[in-house]
């Protein structure tokens, strides 16, 4: 779509590069071409804009085959408008000079036209074609039919359109019709199928039984050698034995020999023993004896040592207080009579048993004073 713009009375069109402008005024015809610029006025002008570039149009229709089936047609057509000036011409590409809108619907007509052209092709070529044969190669079919169809329609020309491809997509037949030719495929795939699965179940089960067949053997292979190893261990054990006895022989013979050995040995050391045992006591004995003979000797002088140490002692002893007695007589025949009364009194408090307590009468206080005040005075 053109776009126009408005300045002061004036308008202003601007055109893309993929569509073709005319502009006519008072019949004649100014600009021409595609991708252009220009001012002009609405009220005396008459635009045109024709699209010059390729254009899909996809279209879908129904055809019945040679035996009475309905296929569905997917198709594609690609055209373009090779004579903007005829198409301009024949069908109605004018804008409205303020708005740059089409007036009318010139790709529709385009769309229509081309439409019912493929559709025509179409039907003729698959009303002598069967469903099956439809189904194989009528992709190709329809679409060179289609095509030539197209290029040999003189109206295309002569309004200024050109071809340039033609597609088929899909020639589908109703749902139920497709199921139905499936099922033979899918009956054949699942034949096939299950006979790969039978197959493969007798592969496997040849193979379980080359599996059990070689278990089988190997089970008795294992018992053949398992009656061998039990052969072989008998063999070893009896040679074990053999051998365990001969070696016990070896060492009770051994054995025997080392305990008379020791039997001797212990006899030889049990007379030395007791010939050592002899000599030790008799020395002992003659040690003791003579020993006992010192200590009677020594307790005899030691007893008389002790003898004249105690009649010495005693001697001395009868002096010392012979010489005392006579110390003390000559000691007590110098002093006076009051101070022998006083010894008296002392040697007789020393003897005397413990006095707690003495309860003196005042009689006695008295003349124990009178006589130590007289004492005094003397």
């Amino acid at each position: 779509m053109a776009d126009i713009t408005r300045r002061l009375g004036w308008r202003h069109l601007r055109g893309a590069p993929t569509a073709h402008i005319r502009h006519h005024r008072g019949g004649k015809l100014l600009h021409d071409g595609p991708g252009l610029s220009f001012w002009f006025r609405a009220l005396t002008a008459a635009l045109s804009e024709v699209p010059v570039d390729d254009r899909e149009l996809a279209m879908t229709f129904h055809a019945r085959t040679s035996d009475f089936q309905d296929v569905a047609v997917q198709a594609t057509v690609t055209y373009r408008i090779s004579d903007p000036a005829l198409a301009a011409a024949r069908l109605d590409f004018s804008v409205d000079p303020d708005t740059g809108v089409w007036r009318g619907t010139p790709l529709e007509q385009l769309g229509t036209l081309l439409t019912e052209t493929a559709q025509q092709h179409a039907l003729d070529v698959l009303a002598r074609t069967s469903l099956s044969a439809a189904l194989v190669d009528g992709v190709a079919a329809v679409r060179e039919r289609v095509a030539t169809g197209l290029g040999a329609e003189p109206r295309l020309p002569a309004t200024g359109i050109e071809v340039v491809a033609v597609r088929v997509v899909a020639l589908r037949p109703e749902p139920e019709v497709e199921r139905a030719l499936r099922t033979p495929a899918r009956e054949q795939i699942q034949q096939e199928a299950d006979r790969a699965t039978y197959e493969r179940r007798a592969v496997a089960v040849e193979r379980e039984r080359a599996i059990a067949e070689n278990e089988l053997a190997s089970q008795i292979e294992l018992a053949r050698r398992e009656e061998q190893l039990v052969e072989q261990r008998g063999t070893n054990t009896r040679r074990e034995a053999e051998e365990h006895a001969a070696a016990d022989a070896v060492r009770a013979q051994a054995e025997a020999a080392r305990t008379v050995k020791l039997a001797e040995a212990e006899a030889e050391r049990s007379v030395r023993l007791a010939d050592a045992e002899a000599r030790r006591t008799e020395r002992l004995t003659e040690a003791e004896a003579a020993r006992t003979v010192r200590l009677a000797e020594a307790e005899a002088a030691r007893s008389v040592r002790l003898a004249r140490a105690e009649a010495e002692g005693t001697r001395e002893a009868g002096e010392a207080r012979a010489q005392a007695q006579a110390a003390w007589l000559r000691v007590h025949g110098e002093v006076d009579v009051a101070t022998l009364h006083a010894l008296t009194g002392t040697r007789l408090a020393e003897n005397l048993p413990n006095i707690d307590s003495v309860t003196i009468s005042p009689d006695v206080l008295t003349g124990l004073l009178a006589r130590l005040g007289d004492g005094g005075r003397a």
